[in-house]
């Protein structure tokens, strides 16, 4: 997830929240083969449509500007599009060139998710929003 978090970082999440994830969101989850806890970005929700052309995230036919994906790790691969099932979300990692996520084991099920990571709590000098 660097830059948006560092190996060594943890994060609160908030696992209360009723409202379903949104785009741009930062979600904890059971991930779908393996049950490990993995942090990733929410980039699209059931209903849109999702890909990635010449690594520019691509929503519903627009390209989408993301300020918390590092520019120079995201690598000139091309995805998709596919569409995104109902009650799942299709999520990557900010760290696109290494990251395992939804390209890999597919959108993961809302019932899967943990909650919304909502601050950086450690390290103190990098405490903080995570969006």
């Amino acid at each position: 997830m660097v830059p948006t978090l560092r190996p060594g970082d943890q994060v609160l999440v908030n696992k209360l929240g009723s409202a379903s994830p949104g785009r741009g969101d930062l979600i904890a989850f059971h991930a779908p083969r393996t049950g490990e806890i993995l942090l990733k970005r929410v980039v699209a929700v059931g209903g849109d449509t999702v890909g990635l052309e010449d690594g520019v995230l691509v929503v519903d036919g627009r390209r989408i500007r993301e300020p918390y994906a590092d520019p120079k790790a995201i690598d000139s691969v091309y995805f998709g599009p596919v569409t995104v099932r109902p009650a799942t979300v299709f999520v990557l990692g900010d760290n696109r060139a290494n990251s395992e996520d939804s390209r890999e084991f597919g959108a993961v099920p809302t019932d899967r998710i943990i909650g919304r990571a909502v601050a950086r709590v450690w390290p103190p000098g990098r405490w903080g929003a995570t969006d």
